[in-house]
């Protein structure tokens, strides 16, 4: 997918002409185009076949490489332009909403190709693999005057206002911190699903795909939306000890601190577990705790004096979100600002010396999955949650290297 470069005068209509187009057709369903239609692709394409289906949304075309094939595309979407040129597909389809899940390093530009057509957006996670490419989409997304929701579809979970309301009305006292908790287990096979899986760089270019950035950055963006600390001003100070039992460039046990004014944010994340379960994040108080199974949208409160009270809430799809936002004014729920101490944890990672490959007696092979597992470590993850402590500080059976960053 190549960024079509500089905007010609007429390549595309006038920013204007859009948006009279577009204060026409409010009431009608808004012409998307996705781009990066396979891997986490397909999940996109199925939501997008849902919201058709109530009259939301309409595919107008899909940007891949290579085009799908018919038995790839779900029943009920129809047959939308296919182009592996993104800049033109907007053109041709004059869609007014772009969903972005392709390779992390082409994030930023296609995001400012759209951007520069009127074409509002919803980026996938991590939005960047760097803080400068963070803020170079950011702001031209800004000065481009177009709305882009980060795809961080935890954020968009009821559970997330329910606890900040229960925190500030002193449920648990006053609070200490934020844990995170990530066992999960990924085969040999997925890092070779691409050629970026698993790398920190290619071809000289950041990818930065680790564990805490890509698939448990959800318990990190979680854990700093909950207290409260999700822009990039409210991080004083990181840490982190990144590790990898895999034969791949990044990591895949790693854990961070997140000093912040209001407490610190520690998560600690496998793809290595013996047992994999489903990730939370824990909200410690002085007189009691809260946790959030953010994947189910579910919350358990523990309080002094009073017994567990357990909720499950529902969640807001945030392309959805989106087509309210441009249709009624509703409020956006993940603006880039709001994942901008996420991007200060990327950037950490990013900077930080290669991770430490885990010796051979720490880890073991699942033959029958395909795997490996770190031995102790789903103990260990919980344990960094529950104490809002480090590996190294737990007195893990290696020596996990301590990097802060400010």
């Amino acid at each position: 997918m190549t960024p079509s470069g500089p905007p010609r005068a007429d390549a595309y209509p006038a920013r204007e002409d859009r948006q009279r187009r577009e204060d026409a057709v409010n009431s009608s369903p808004i012409d998307v185009v996705l781009a990066g239609a396979r891997g986490h692709g397909r999940w996109h394409l199925e939501n997008i076949r849902r919201l058709q289906e109530k009259g939301i949304v309409r595919l107008a075309g899909i940007c891949e490489l290579t085009p799908l094939g018919a038995d790839e595309l779900p029943e009920g979407l129809g047959r939308p332009a296919q182009s592996p040129d993104f800049g033109a597909l907007l053109d041709a389809t004059g869609a007014r909403i772009a969903v972005i899940c392709t390779p992390i390093p082409t994030h930023t530009d296609l995001a400012l190709t759209a951007a520069e057509r009127g074409v509002h957006l919803l980026l996938e996670k991590p939005p960047a693999p760097s803080y400068a490419e963070f803020r170079r989409m950011a702001d031209g997304v800004a000065k481009a005057g177009v709305a882009c929701q980060i795809g961080f579809q935890s954020l968009g979970s009821h559970a997330v206002p329910a606890i900040r309301r229960l925190i500030a009305e002193g449920a648990i006292g006053d609070v200490v911190g934020v844990g995170g908790a990530g066992a999960w287990a990924r085969p040999e096979s997925y890092y070779r699903r691409a050629p970026w899986a698993g790398r920190r760089r290619l071809n000289g270019v950041d990818v930065v795909d680790g564990v805490l950035t890509n698939p448990l950055a959800h318990a990190v963006a979680t854990g700093l939306a909950l207290l409260g600390t999700d822009r990039a001003e409210d991080v004083t100070g990181i840490e982190t000890e990144l590790l990898r039992a895999n034969d791949i460039e990044s990591d895949d046990t790693s854990c961070v601190r997140v000093t912040t004014p209001r407490g610190p944010v520690v998560v600690a994340a496998t793809l290595c577990a013996e047992e994999p379960g489903d990730p939370y994040v824990l909200v410690h108080g002085t007189s009691g705790r809260i946790t959030h199974w953010y994947k189910q949208d579910r919350v358990l409160v523990q309080r002094a004096g009073r017994g567990p009270e357990e909720t499950e809430y529902g969640s807001t799809d945030l392309l959805e979100n989106l087509a309210g936002h441009l249709t009624t004014g509703a409020d956006l729920l993940v603006e880039p600002d709001a994942t901008g101490a996420f991007m200060k944890v990327v950037e950490a990672i990013r900077l930080a010396d290669d991770p430490l490959a885990l010796p051979a007696d720490a880890w073991h092979h699942l033959p029958e999955d395909g795997r490996r597992v770190v031995t102790g470590i789903d103990a260990l993850v919980a344990a960094c949650a529950d104490t809002l402590s480090l590996y190294s500080e737990l007195g893990a059976p290696w020596e996990p290297p301590n990097e802060v960053s400010t």
